[in-house]
């Protein structure tokens, strides 16, 4: 009997190690990426610790030494960057965030800038010793992000439609920020990086389709654009415009139509990119409705009808003399070629120049000083601003009324039974529904992007590569929207100070102070929201104020290094304020590249 027991025991012992075998075997592609990302961060959590963290301690710290195991950090970092910024954005805005302060959009809470970019500016070009405190608090912020990681992706479960929807952001995050030098500004080993993000994105993807013609296919591809990356690592030099529609389009192509084959479900929430875009230049991309105020303001043929109509009727202003067409002109692209319009009823000019509408339903916050969050929002600004229609959205809304024809397409617009009125809910839905309807990205640039490569000239991708690299324009104004919209979750929209001037002769800073006035902290001083370059060549003047008549003037500003490049005292500008060393060929290949921007007319 105690041999047949014995057998038994180690029979059943002999199963449960084939079971666990198995198990093992048949181990998730989720669980084995979770596992993956938390060797990564322990990895990254070690090197500081106990190789970069003790070469800031040394008494005689070799800045060499310093600046390599800095560079290697990064690499690390950039390994699990996919994941990081895609599960935990709050943790990551401290381990990579820009060196700068960010303001939340909702909470208007104010974070001070933390994390791989603070410490760049310390080593580079040249290490302070005088930094040493700087630097330990800063590893302390990455150690504890570090924490904060292993905590989620510990805890969490990754879905499978996650790591396609991360994965397929991460190579949008390389080709509008890694490639344009972003979060490496003064190293410029973007190329490097993003092989090094590509590389373990491969690895991530190697999970899914094992066989299938089409992962094999996502295969190659990735290591093509790795194998690019490296072998042209020169940050002027470098052929953004061949990269991105030979490389990155396809890859993102590759990784959407897996997905689909894959039959993977996909939980679908709202955000600007679609989740199913191939690529950042489909044309239907973007999605016009996801900032809406709400569901009523969601767009429909007879609201856009109806808008159009209320676009163009000064009902609206208190003295019935000037509709949103008096200043917004489509045969001036939305503008009206003022350096300021004029105060309603008057000669004074108004405090700032009249932005284009055109894609303005492609940002997060409107206005030059970001504040207003909804198109809706910005009707109720500009109907009821005193200076500029002088109106009241109910006085409005009673006069609309008191209209037969108003009132039948407020009825068929918005159905409401047994209707006594018109909502002046429905007045703002109306005006921001026509908004959303001047969306157009249907440039020669985009035809171009989406393969047609006789769309542009030599000169003009030459200035896309410029715009993109040297000249630095693409780390404010982010492709493919080229606005400040922050891109690839595209959630908020950034401001910068630049040092705009009164006037393009005058040296001397402009005294509205923008931002500041909404959120009073030191660094939002004369910030004002990064406008679309799209259309540039049809809105001139230029700047919140209209400083600059011609593109050559705008240039000229950036080249010599913003307001502080002329000589003005701005401690908080956020422009790098050294000069670009643009040639006169180079800056008119960049303004070649913007009017390749320009929206094809009829449109809208």
């Amino acid at each position: 009997m105690k041999r047949i027991a014995f057998i038994l025991i180690v029979l059943i012992s002999i199963a449960g190690y084939a079971l666990f075998s198995s198990g093992e075997e048949k181990q998730t592609p989720e669980k084995a990426i979770e596992q993956a990302l938390l060797a990564q961060v322990n990895d990254f959590s070690a090197f500081l610790n106990d190789k970069l963290q003790p070469a800031v301690e040394s008494s005689k710290p070799d800045e060499k030494q310093l600046q390599q195991l800095f560079l290697q950090a990064r690499l690390r970092y950039k390994k699990l960057e996919w994941a990081a910024e895609y599960f935990d954005p709050a943790t990551t805005r401290a381990v990579n965030g820009a060196p700068v302060p960010e303001v939340e959009m909702g909470s208007i809470q104010v974070f001070e800038p933390a994390g791989l970019q603070v410490m760049e500016g310390y080593l580079f070009p040249k290490y302070d010793a005088g930094h040493k405190k700087d630097m330990l608090q800063q590893l302390r912020i990455l150690q504890n992000g570090c924490n904060k990681y292993k905590t989620y992706f510990g805890n969490i479960d990754i879905f499978d439609w996650q790591v396609f929807d991360a994965a397929k952001l991460e190579v949008f995050r390389i080709l509008t920020l890694g490639i344009t030098g972003f979060d490496d500004p003064l190293t410029q080993k973007s190329m490097t990086e993003s092989a090094e993000s590509l590389q373990s994105l491969k690895v991530v993807m190697s999970h899914y389709g094992a066989g299938d013609p089409r992962a094999k296919q996502l295969t190659l591809q990735l290591d093509a654009a790795i194998g690019y990356l490296k072998k042209n690592e020169g940050f002027n030099a470098f052929n953004r415009a061949e990269f991105i529609t030979g490389y990155g389009n396809p890859i993102t192509r590759s990784i959407t139509q897996l997905e689909q084959h894959l039959k993977i479900h996909v939980i679908r929430y709202n955000r600007l990119l679609r989740q199913d875009a191939e690529t950042l230049f489909d044309p239907d991309a973007f999605d016009v409705n996801a900032y809406a105020a709400d569901a009523t303001s969601a767009t429909t043929a007879k609201k856009i009808e109806l808008g159009k109509i209320l676009f163009s009727d000064p009902i609206l202003s208190g003295t019935g003399t000037r509709s949103c067409r008096s200043c917004h002109q489509p045969e001036k692209a939305f503008a009206d070629g003022l350096a300021k319009n004029t105060i309603i009823g008057s000669k004074q000019p108004l405090r700032r120049n009249t932005p284009t509408l055109l894609n303005a339903a492609l940002q997060p916050a409107q206005f030059y000083d970001l504040r207003a969050n909804t198109l809706e929002d910005q009707v109720s600004n500009v109907v009821q601003n005193k200076d500029e229609m002088h109106g009241s959205l109910a006085g409005a809304a009673k006069r609309l009324w008191q209209n037969k024809t108003y009132r039948q397409l407020f009825t068929g617009a918005y159905p409401v039974k047994a209707r006594t009125g018109i909502d002046t809910l429905e007045v703002r839905s109306a005006l921001g529904v026509y908004v959303r309807s001047l969306t157009a990205i249907n440039s020669r640039f985009d035809t171009y992007m989406r393969g047609n490569k006789l769309a542009m000239n030599r000169g003009e991708i030459n200035g896309f590569n410029l715009f993109m690299g040297k000249a630095k324009c693409g780390t404010c104004h982010y492709m493919p929207l080229f606005n400040g919209t922050f891109p690839p979750r595209f959630v908020k929209m950034e401001s910068e100070v630049i040092g705009v001037p009164r006037s393009a002769e005058a040296h001397v800073i402009d005294g509205d102070r923008g931002r500041y006035d909404i959120v009073q902290t030191p660094s939002f001083k004369n910030a004002f929201k990064v406008t679309t370059v799209r259309n540039a060549s049809r809105t001139a003047p230029y700047m919140h104020n209209g400083a600059f008549t011609t593109l050559e003037q705008v240039m000229d500003f950036y080249n010599k290094g913003g307001g502080t490049g002329l000589g003005m005292k701005i401690d908080n500008q956020t422009l790098p304020f050294d000069k670009l060393n643009l040639t006169t060929k180079e800056s008119h290949n960049i303004i070649a590249f913007i009017k390749s921007l320009d929206s094809k007319q009829g449109a809208y």
